[in-house]
């Protein structure tokens, strides 16, 4: 199969995911600011959280800031942006199995992850 016909067929797919990995990061990222979506400290294992020097509030708008500039480069380096992302949520999904108590929240993490990895192997062919 020809690239041009290999780049029609994955163009749906590639801007779909694309998009959800633009989205997704930057709206959970500006989420840790006001915490609408959840109260997202409950998610910190309480054996990280004993770690930091500062608090978890802290901690998560960092979180939020990595992420929205996560989501930013999936925007403009789909490639880079997708392994950074799914690196990103494979960090996350190990964490939460670490305590265990959102294990559901993990598998869901790891399959966003293994998605964004996808995306970024993708966007080879769509260069």
């Amino acid at each position: 199969m020809e690239i041009k016909n290999v780049q029609q067929l994955l163009a749906q797919p590639f801007n779909l995911l694309k998009f959800t990995f633009v989205i997704v990061p930057v709206v959970a990222g500006a989420d840790k600011f006001i915490n609408l979506l959840t109260h997202w400290e409950q998610y910190l294992n309480p054996s990280i959280t004993g770690l930091l020097p500062f608090s978890a509030t802290t901690f998560m708008t960092i979180v939020g800031v990595i992420e929205i500039v996560a989501g930013l480069i999936v925007l403009k380096k789909p490639e880079i942006g997708g392994y950074i992302v799914a690196a990103w949520l494979t960090l996350i999904a190990l964490t939460l199995l670490l305590d265990f108590n959102y294990a559901d929240v993990a598998v869901r993490d790891l399959v966003m992850a293994i998605s964004a990895f996808a995306m970024a192997r993708i966007s080879r062919v769509m260069a």
